[in-house]
């Protein structure tokens, strides 16, 4: 909870959503969904890393006037 407040204050940022996907005896492991605008990368970033949180990864960004959706492909299959 406290992440997600952290996050959802941040400039540029109109939701968040925060899933807990694995917990074992020393880690966390959560998938973070952001939405907004104009979001700040870096500030995003620094936000989770204050929190004591680390990336792993960014498995997915989308940007433009319109939102494009996946589609499969045959890299896919």
């Amino acid at each position: 909870m406290e992440l997600s407040q952290r996050l959802s204050v941040l400039q540029g940022i109109s939701g968040i959503n925060i899933t807990i996907v694995e917990v074992d005896q020393d880690t966390e492991t959560v998938k973070i969904t952001v939405e907004g605008n104009a979001i700040i990368f870096d500030d995003v970033e620094t936000a989770i890393t204050e929190a004591g949180a680390v990336i792993h990864s960014v498995d997915s960004v989308s940007a433009g006037k319109r939102l494009v959706e996946e589609v499969e492909t045959l890299q896919d299959r």
